[in-house]
């Protein structure tokens, strides 16, 4: 069963400063009701030395995600309980949740449902069976931006900081 597994990663948790390379630092949630699947995801996602948690279901992936904020969510899109659809829905319609990047992986080939995915908030988007190259590179790619974000974000707040300090600076000079 899968409920947050972590595989490998950094101890301290922090993400890394370095954008292009060392992505050890970002996390990486697994959603599919198959364990099969979940097991073949994680192996793959190894080779970016990555903590990976795994959950069974849109439900526990919600429980997973509300306990610690993954960089990159994988998404079955049929499961019981809450289908990926679903899921992805709740994580874009959230504040806290709608920046994390989220791929849709399905068995389904029909264009509708990439449109659904899309409609849903959706990032990207594999088919099953995944291949490895094709899931590492956009799962590194959608880390990198997740990253860049995160700096991009940092840097407007630090800018306000010191646009507030110049501020307060001129009226004390007068």
């Amino acid at each position: 069963m899968g409920s947050d597994q972590s595989t490998s990663g950094r101890a301290d948790g922090e993400p890394s400063s370095e954008v292009g390379g060392d992505l050890s630092g970002c996390s990486i949630l697994v959603v599919d009701d198959n364990e099969q699947n979940l097991e073949l995801i994680q192996a793959y996602l190894e080779d970016l030395g990555c903590p990976v948690r795994t959950a069974m279901d849109g439900q526990e992936a919600l429980a997973s995600v509300e306990r610690e904020l993954p960089d990159v969510i994988l998404l079955d899109v049929m499961m019981p309980r809450m289908s990926g659809f679903q899921a992805c829905t709740r994580l874009k319609g959230t504040p806290r949740t709608r920046d994390i990047p989220v791929i849709m992986v399905t068995a389904l080939n029909e264009v509708g449902d990439v449109e659904r995915a899309v409609e849903c908030g959706a990032d990207d988007f594999l088919t099953k069976p995944v291949n490895k190259l094709e899931l590492l590179t956009r799962v590194r790619s959608l880390m990198r931006v997740r990253l860049l974000k995160r700096q991009l974000d940092q840097a407007m707040v630090e800018m306000r900081r010191l646009r507030e300090t110049s501020s307060d600076w001129g009226k004390d000079g007068d």
